[in-house]
């Protein structure tokens, strides 16, 4: 099993500075893939990156929630939305992000929908040709 990162993501990279299997990297393009994803056939599910993470965007596979309750102000990056985020990542690089939402309190969100993105990344997307490159 592997570790998934959600849409909560806002791609702060603190996760990828722990990994000690470094397999965690962000998507690109940024426009379709808004997140950083974590390689399935590399991660050794060791957990350093869940804690890590300002957004508590990451859980294990198994333990990625269905019914997500939002406490309130955390913001969800997916294509359907339209808000724009701008901040900085752990290194105080630029953010920018078209394409999120604030959820409000007690909003629920199936963030299991985000665990086929990750393998995507990884089977089809730019993740699969850079390691078969």
């Amino acid at each position: 099993m592997t570790h998934i990162i959600t849409s909560l993501c806002l791609r702060d990279s603190s996760c990828v500075e722990v990994c000690p299997v470094e397999c965690i990297v962000p998507g690109k393009p940024i426009e379709e893939w808004p997140w950083y994803y974590i390689d399935p056939d590399t991660c050794i599910d060791c957990g350093a990156c869940v804690p890590e993470c300002p957004y508590e965007a990451i859980f294990p596979e198994e333990e990625v929630p269905e019914a997500y309750v939002a406490k309130g102000g955390e913001r969800i990056s997916r294509p359907e939305f339209n808000e724009v985020y701008d901040g900085e990542n752990a290194k105080g690089e630029p953010v920018h992000l078209e394409h999120t939402k604030v959820l409000q309190p007690g909003e629920v969100v199936n963030l299991r929908e985000d665990i086929q993105a990750n393998y995507d990344f990884y089977s089809t997307g730019p993740g699969y040709n850079a390691l078969n490159m």
